[in-house]
């Protein structure tokens, strides 16, 4: 079958590059000169296969009053007139019931596990070199009724097949001893001893070469989709300023670009970018306060992973954000709260970036069959988890495509 993948970020490649294997002819378009330049730019870096909650759930009704009033909130809202804004914000509260939040961090571990197992094969097959490293992962409380909120979490997530341990103060900082800094601060963490970090940047550049190599595949950068053309219920083509593209079948993946190109054929789906921030620091052997474990601060929602000689520290989500330029008081927000964490961390030479994470109030992605036409299928809205989820959401679409035994239930994830 001939397959049009649109969008060459983590997910798009990834998919490309198992549908190839599938054994279908592939064409991957984007509109950028390279892979991986937008949300799959400088995220966190966090492969978090064990820690997928959704960021709607009952904690964060309880958290936003306070969010939306301080000025060094993680979470920023900028209201719109947007009815996408409002159907989306609708969409969330209604995730944010205990039973929904359950099920949707239920569905999000199979997924998960699915792309853990999924990028381990890749790997056993043909090494690739993009700084993956099992680090394991602290999640560091300041609070101690969050604390023990994350406990019942843990103990849910264990009859899911999660390995995670509650540590106490002493714990903690015995484990990382750069968390030294927030000191009488913490309360306790969560330390997921299996947890990964890598660079989702190198990652996908290192998978769209193999493209390159591919005999069945071909490939099409500077080239934006204006448009799918639907003729008797069926995508015919995807449109370019350098001429049609013709396939059998069309994939969407192409982040929150992907919201215009399915309103053209009359679908709405329920994706809203997300603005997030990064800083990007260089390690030299004078640099002090690096932790050896990712680390996330969960009051500050700060990421922090070592990805071979620079600490990536992600953080934040601006919803309303109308682009994904810098914003300066969003980031000397974020300097100051990590050189509160991390004193003696030099910021001077950080690269700073943003970017917008194409999310859905549940924050589960969407992967399957569209109800646009018969032949056109999805995989967007992985949003903070885009890197976390990208292989088991391509594994799941291939099998869908090619008509092969499903790897989870699909069902929960259908447009």
């Amino acid at each position: 079958m001939r397959v049009c993948v649109i969008g060459a970020g983590v997910v798009g490649v990834t998919t490309a590059h198992l549908l190839s294997r599938a054994g279908h002819e592939v064409t991957l378009v984007d509109e950028r000169a390279e892979p991986a330049l937008g949300s799959s730019f400088a995220n966190g870096g966090q492969l978090s296969y064990s820690y997928v909650a959704p960021l709607a759930g009952p904690g964060a009704l309880a958290d936003m009053p306070g969010w939306l009033f301080r000025r060094d909130s993680p979470l920023r809202l900028r209201y719109r007139f947007d009815p996408s804004q409002w159907f989306w914000l609708a969409g969330f509260l209604r995730a944010c019931r205990a039973s929904v939040s359950r099920a949707s961090t239920a569905q999000l571990l199979s997924l998960s596990y699915l792309s853990r197992d999924t990028l381990h094969a890749l790997l056993a097959e043909a090494p690739m070199d993009f700084g993956l490293s099992r680090t394991g992962k602290l999640i560091v409380f300041r609070d101690a009724a969050q604390l023990e909120k994350a406990a019942a979490l843990v103990r849910y997530q264990a009859e899911h097949g999660t390995d995670q341990r509650v540590l106490s103060r002493d714990e903690t900082l015995a484990a990382e001893p750069a968390l030294a800094g927030m000191g009488a601060r913490i309360a306790g963490a969560v330390y997921t001893p299996s947890e990964e970090t890598a660079d989702c940047h190198r990652f996908t550049a290192a998978l769209f070469q193999r493209l390159h190599s591919a005999g069945n595949v071909s490939v099409h950068m500077n080239t934006r989709v204006q448009g799918l053309r639907r003729e008797r219920g069926r995508i015919v083509a995807a449109q370019t300023q350098a001429g049609d593209v013709q396939a059998d079948a069309f994939v969407v993946a192409s982040g929150i670009g992907s919201r215009p190109l399915l309103a053209a054929l009359g679908q709405r789906v329920p994706l809203y970018p997300l603005k997030g921030y990064s800083l990007s620091v260089p390690i030299t052997a004078d640099t002090a306060d690096i932790p050896a474990i990712s680390v996330t601060d969960y009051e500050r929602r700060i990421v922090y992973a070592r990805l071979g000689n620079v600490l990536r520290i992600a953080a934040m989500v601006d919803i309303g954000a109308k682009h994904a330029d810098v914003d300066a008081s969003r980031l000397a927000t974020l300097r100051g709260q990590v050189g509160e964490a991390f004193p003696r961390l030099d910021l001077t030479r950080a690269l700073a970036w943003a970017g917008v994470r194409p999310a859905t109030p549940t924050s589960k992605p969407l992967i399957g069959k569209s109800r646009a036409a018969s032949n056109l299928w999805l995989n967007i809205g992985q949003g903070a988890l885009g890197f976390t989820l990208a292989c088991g959401s391509a594994a799941l679409l291939t099998a869908q495509m090619s008509g092969s035994a499903l790897p989870i239930d699909a069902a929960p994830f259908q447009p």
